[in-house]
């Protein structure tokens, strides 16, 4: 699933590096909790966490149907 969820993030990265951040795949767990790492630009903006569920987990949760949340570390 690890490579899955790589591919679909794979899918969004340019988008958010067109806005000058990026996110990284820190750890998939067993009962299908995504942990990501905003970077640049996401890491301190306060549209983050709308960008993290409207974006990132909507897109993983499509390509990835395991995937039960995302969630930023």
């Amino acid at each position: 699933m690890k490579e899955r969820v790589q591919a679909a993030l794979d899918k969004i990265r340019p988008a958010l590096q067109a806005d000058g951040g990026d996110v990284e795949l820190v750890e998939v767990t067993d009962d299908g909790v995504v942990k990501v790492a905003l970077q640049g630009a996401c890491r301190g903006c306060p549209m983050s966490q709308l960008t993290l569920a409207n974006g990132v987990e909507r897109v993983l949760k499509q390509e990835v149907p395991e995937v039960s949340r995302v969630e930023a570390v």
